[in-house]
This record gives structure tokens, C-alpha cells and sequence, in this order.
């Protein structure tokens, strides 16, 4: 397992989201503290665009770490930044690392990825599968290269679930904590150069796609596993949602009818079917689905 005292060596950690943050808080636990946030600036979300800080700006104000803000990972001074730290950790930072960023450190730029690669590269792991409905999941460390995802193996793990499947939060703190414990176990023989990586397999590659808002639609008349499988991958961002058509009134002119929006904030699997719990509805507060189809007769 990693020990600093033994192994004093300057990390700067790359990172921007919520599995960023809690690979961060396992890091911590194991002894591995980064002496330099690197992340991004902070940008308007919600419905009212309120400015908000990553959640590894979040973790290295918590822990007074220093943090930059990068905006161009090629600028000089940035560059100059970061030129005396001997190893770069990068967890879901969602940028390219640009070549000048991956020949500065000594140990070089290692990546914790919720995956096992080859097998889904890019934007969206966990939930991509989820989707899949897929058995064998795990994590990788692998060594950043200019490619997505595409540099050379140092470790992976297998990461056994009993309850599969599981929901795209469940998911995501487990990766990231077996990602963390993983990057422990072999960052001593790593300084040590006792590893030697491995190649990815690039034609059992797979990939996966930035999440949009519109992926979050189903049709309830579709296979209802596969929804349900959608629900679960869905539930941070952007959930699942169906349209109905609005309801008539008297006043109502049939050809300015439009669709409604029901987000599904609670649901289960039984029976073969997906129990709706919990929604809300275009335009309201959230309700049992019961009171929901009541309200429509």
C-alpha cells in the first residue's frame, strides 16, 4: 500500500465531478494526498444558472489544498505551474491532456477509470453500463495518452456486485473507492518501476456517448427491464421521462394541444414490470403516481 513517508513524491490530481471528488476523499484515506487541485472554472447550473464550484474545488477548499482553475492546459504559465510535480492523477476531468501536460512528470499521468478497458471508453461509463446491462464491471488504471481512454494498462480489477443492477450514484461511489484502493496497492511499484504496462487490445474496443437531456425519454409501452435499466442509469442526470398529452379544457383548442413532460423520480422492478412510485409532472411539485392518474380521468 502507498505510504507517503516512503514514497515523497509531489501529485497534482486532475478532476472536475462528483467521482472525481470521492476518489479524492478515498485517496485521503489511503495516504494519498495531492499537493495541487487542477479542475475547472466555475459555471452556471439548474434551472436558475446559479455559478457553481466542481466538486474537487469543493473537496480542495475543504482540505486547504491548493487548486487551479485552468481554462488552457497549453498556456505557459500553466505549464510552468505544474513542471515540479512528479507525478499527474487524473479521475474524470473530461478534457484531453495535451502532450505538453504528459511528458512534465516524472511517474507520468495515471488515470482511474470505471471501466474495464478496452470496453467503454469515453464520456459516459457508468452509465453506458448500466444500459448494457452489463455483468462484469470493474476498474482500470491506465496511463493517460492524446487519445480518449486509449493508453496503455497498468492495473485493473474486477469488481464483483452482488445486487446488479445497480443504480448510476451506487455505481459511481463504488468504482471510484475500488479505483482509489487500487491506485494504492500499485502506486509503490510503480515509483519503483517493478511494473511494466500493458497495451490495450484496441479491437475489442467500445465507446460510449456524451448523456443528452433527450436520452432520458421512454416510451412506457417499451420493454419495461430496459426502462427500468434506464431509470438507474439516468437518476443523477438527466432522469427518465414520458409525454402525455395535456389535458383538455373547455377553452382549449384541439390543434394548440401539446405534450407534457412527467419526470419519474421513484421507481422499481417487480414482476417483470417497472413500478412507477414517484413523479413530477411539467409545470408541479412531486407526486405519488397513483395521485398523478387520478388526477387525469
Amino acid at each position: 500500500m502507498f505510504n507517503k513517508d516512503t514514497n515523497p513524491i509531489k501529485i497534482a490530481f486532475f478532476g472536475n465531478s462528483e467521482f472525481s471528488f470521492i476518489v479524492l476523499e478515498e485517496m485521503k484515506k489511503l495516504g494519498i494526498i495531492p499537493e495541487l487541485i487542477v479542475t475547472t472554472i466555475d459555471k452556471p447550473q439548474g434551472r436558475k444558472m446559479i455559478l457553481t464550484k466542481t466538486p474537487t474545488k469543493v473537496w480542495a477548499e475543504n482540505n486547504s489544498i491548493e487548486y487551479i482553475e485552468a481554462t488552457k492546459l497549453k498556456d505557459p504559465k500553466f505549464l510552468e505551474k505544474i513542471s515540479n510535480y512528479d507525478l499527474f492523477i487524473v479521475a474524470s476531468y473530461g478534457k484531453i491532456i495535451p502532450k505538453e501536460v504528459i511528458d512534465l512528470p516524472k511517474y507520468k499521468v495515471l488515470n482511474v477509470h470505471p471501466s474495464l478497458l478496452p470496453k467503454y471508453r469515453g464520456p459516459s461509463p457508468l452509465q453506458t453500463q448500466i444500459l448494457n446491462d452489463e455483468k462484469e464491471v470493474g476498474v482500470t488504471i491506465m496511463l493517460i495518452d492524446e487519445q480518449v481512454d486509449h493508453g496503455a494498462i497498468i492495473s485493473q480489477k474486477v469488481v464483483d456486485i452482488s445486487n446488479w443492477p445497480i443504480s448510476f450514484e451506487e455505481l459511481q461511489i463504488l468504482l471510484a473507492r475500488e479505483g482509489s484502493k487500487l491506485l494504492a496497492e500499485i502506486l509503490p511499484k510503480w515509483i519503483k518501476e517493478e511494473i511494466t504496462e500493458k497495451e490495450q487490445d484496441h479491437d475489442k474496443v467500445t465507446f460510449t456517448k456524451k448523456v443528452k437531456k433527450a436520452d432520458g425519454l421512454i416510451n412506457l409501452s417499451d420493454d419495461s427491464y430496459k426502462n427500468y435499466l434506464k431509470y438507474l442509469a439516468y437518476q443523477d442526470w438527466p432522469n427518465i421521462y414520458f409525454e402525455i398529452d395535456k389535458k383538455a379544457s373547455a377553452n382549449d383548442n384541439v390543434s394548440d394541444q401539446k405534450k407534457i413532460r412527467v419526470i419519474i423520480k421513484k421507481a422499481d422492478f417487480k414482476d417483470g414490470l417497472l413500478n412507477i412510485l414517484k413523479v413530477v409532472p411539467e409545470g408541479k411539485k412531486e407526486m405519488d403516481y397513483k395521485s398523478f392518474l387520478n388526477g387525469l380521468k
